[in-house]
């Protein structure tokens, strides 16, 4: 258990911008930060961080919370584990207790294979440092390759016993189940016999962008043609390698701060990179690259550069990623090293003003690297050479912004020396084919969407949700402030008309609030908005230096998640950008009394109807006598709606 003391310290010392800032790359917009949505594919910003509420909201997916709520939703973590790592990144001592071979068995299916993974991890360490075995094999191996003892305890590199079942057996004698160790791939089971995956090689942990373990890389050592020279775990609940990129973890705070990522193909570029001062490299592990790998680079930054060796053969093959990167909008560079050289030698043999100095001067635009790479093989061939810039002219149509796509069709026609004109009017049917395409598959889709349209039924407006939404946000913004409000005391006149009377006093707006629904015995329609009235009410008279993330920090999660959908949903009007366009909305705080009289009063009105349909349908249903009472009662209703509408400006 995590004492209340310690987490209390967690949520007092974190800052939201901070914790979501390690995943996702954030612009400032207005007093918010704005961003990419890390939980669906997205091009255009609909992820809100707010500093001052210390709350997030994702307007793609509807999930929301405090930093906390992020880590469980993001990296999965359980809510101790959550609290855990924002102890560690805050440097906060915590308190861990070591589990009990039956609080291990308890844990679930996922959970367990992140702590079969960690111990692996941690053993193959120790295999590495203690042993002797591990020392002169595995440690002289990565010496060998110029890596330094921080170097190797930054990436938890380790090493495999060249024995068919040592990390099994301890596995098994540390209670970690069988089931388990299968299904991270660290344990190959054949009837009833098992043994080591990883039997005989250095280890490379493939870790999550939080630092958690997902699966293994390993390189062996000896010259056996027959086995695999690296060997990756295999896909599991918690290993998609399609979606990991290695070195993720230890470069993302440099890749949002330098707004670059490099990108190259092995374990061991990624580390001598790390080693000479570059870190904001990331591996795709010796697989293609994949759109998802992409889009989590597009989470820390829109640039990339691709780091490729000096094999002419592997360069071509390597065109299709590029491609990839620029369907996602991003930008994108490649820089190819000397033949015979690869990012992990060449590194090990320069400086790091040296590196730097030659990545700048090298790194070349995508339409001179695919220029450069297809010319040779085709500047005495006419054909071949319309390929050429046809497959030039088939990558800027992949690009979705239209002046990138201009501009790289200058650039192209300069380069390959024909007319842009030519180079437009291709760009064009590649684009039409294209757009006919989709407008097909829509088409499609729309036939099949209108077989079940007219099976739904037309969704009405919940009005009566929407106010008792907007009083929950009022009292969790405004409920502790002092306001001049103007109450409505109705009263008759000399003709014996009903009039409202404005009288003017001061109060606090939660105690304006719960006194006006008391006074006209309104309740909550909506059970959770109930609930969370009370508990605001109650916490806002107990609570005189009421704070706003702390109460937040209180509420279980599906109440911070409905509490961050309804502080943030301001906020989605700042993606529009409104002040660029020189439109300034007024800021919501400037009129607090007037926005919780309006909302009383519309809520009073919608009441209002509400009673006037029930005595409808009470006359409706017993035609045969018209109950005169009812009819006063409807007349009287309308008379005070009447008198409501003029107080909000309305014409009925």
């Amino acid at each position: 258990m995590i004492s209340k003391s310690t987490i209390d310290q967690v949520f007092e010392t974190s800052r939201v911008e901070e914790v979501i800032g390690d995943f996702v790359q954030l612009k400032k917009s207005g007093s918010s930060f704005k961003g990419l949505s890390p939980f669906s594919e997205e091009r255009t910003p609909s992820f809100m961080v707010s500093p001052v509420k210390q709350i997030w909201k994702d307007f793609s997916t509807g999930k929301g919370g405090n930093a906390v709520a992020f880590l469980m939703e993001h990296e999965h973590f359980t809510y101790p584990e959550a609290i855990k790592y924002l102890a560690k990144k805050y440097n906060i001592e915590i308190e861990e207790t070591e589990q009990s071979n039956e609080q291990k068995q308890q844990a679930n299916e996922r959970e367990s294979l992140y702590l079969v993974s960690e111990f692996a991890s941690t053993y193959f360490q120790r295999i590495l440092h203690k042993t002797d075995k591990g020392k002169a094999i595995g440690l002289s191996y990565f010496k060998e390759r110029g890596f330094t003892d921080e170097t190797i305890k930054k990436f938890a590199l380790g090493y495999s016993l060249d024995e068919w079942q040592a990390f099994t057996d301890e596995a098994l004698k540390q209670a970690y189940k069988l089931e388990f160790l299968e299904k991270t791939g660290l344990t190959i089971v054949k009837g009833d016999k098992r043994f080591d995956r990883f039997k005989g090689r250095v280890m490379f942990p493939i870790q999550s962008m939080s630092g958690r373990v997902l699966g293994f890389g390993g390189r062996i050592l000896t010259n056996d043609k027959k086995a695999a020279k690296y060997l990756n775990s295999p896909e599991s609940d918690i290993y998609h390698k399609s979606k990991v990129l290695y070195g993720i973890y230890q470069a993302k705070q440099s890749i949002a701060k330098e707004d670059n990522c490099y990108l190259v193909e092995g374990y061991t570029d990624v580390i001598q990179f790390h080693q000479t001062g570059i870190h904001n490299v990331v591996s795709s592990s010796g697989t293609a690259l994949t759109p998802d790998q992409i889009r989590l680079i597009n989470r820390l930054t829109k640039n990339i550069t691709v780091l490729f060796d000096g094999d002419a053969a592997g360069l071509r093959a390597s065109l299709r990623g590029i491609d990839l990167i620029l369907e996602q909008g991003m930008n994108v560079k490649i820089c190819t090293f000397p033949e015979g050289e690869d990012p992990d030698s060449f590194s090990k043999q320069n400086t790091l003003q040296e590196l730097n100095e030659y990545l700048k001067e090298h790194a070349q635009d995508f339409i001179q690297f695919k220029a450069s790479v297809l010319y040779e093989e085709s500047k005495n061939d006419p054909i071949k050479k319309a390929d050429t810039i046809r497959d030039i002219v088939n990558s800027i149509a992949k690009i979705p912004d239209r002046i990138k796509k201009e501009i790289y069709i200058q650039e192209c026609s300069r380069i390959m020396d024909i007319s842009e004109q030519v180079l437009f009017t291709t760009l064009a049917q590649i684009t039409n084919k294209d757009v006919q395409d989709t407008h097909k598959e829509q088409a499609q889709a729309q036939q099949a969407f209108e077989v079940i349209k007219h099976k739904q039924p037309e969704k009405k407006v919940d009005v009566q949700y929407l106010l008792e939404r907007k009083i929950i946000e009022i009292l969790l913004l405004y409920g502790n402030k002092t306001e001049e409000f103007e109450d409505l005391v109705l009263k008759e006149n000399d003709k014996h008309e009903l009039i409202l009377e404005p009288v003017k006093h001061e109060a606090k707006v939660f105690e304006k609030i719960y006194l006006d629904l008391q006074d006209d015995e309104m309740q909550f329609g909506n059970e959770q908005f109930k609930n969370l009235y009370y508990t605001i009410i109650n916490t806002l008279n107990q609570t005189p230096d009421f704070e706003l993330k702390q109460f937040v920090n209180t509420v279980d999660q599906g109440v911070a998640n409905e509490i961050s959908s309804i502080l943030m949903e301001d906020e989605r009007y700042s993606l529009s950008d409104w002040h660029s366009k020189n439109i300034f909305p007024k800021e919501k705080d400037q009129t607090v009394s007037q926005l919780v009289s309006e909302t009383i009063l519309n809520l009073r009105c919608f009441l209002i109807d509400q009673k006037v349909k029930e005595f409808m349908q009470q006359t409706l249903a017993n035609k045969s006598e018209v109950n005169r009472n009812i009819l006063e009662e409807v007349k009287d209703y309308s008379s005070l709606k009447m008198l409501l509408s003029r107080k909000l400006n309305r014409v009925l």
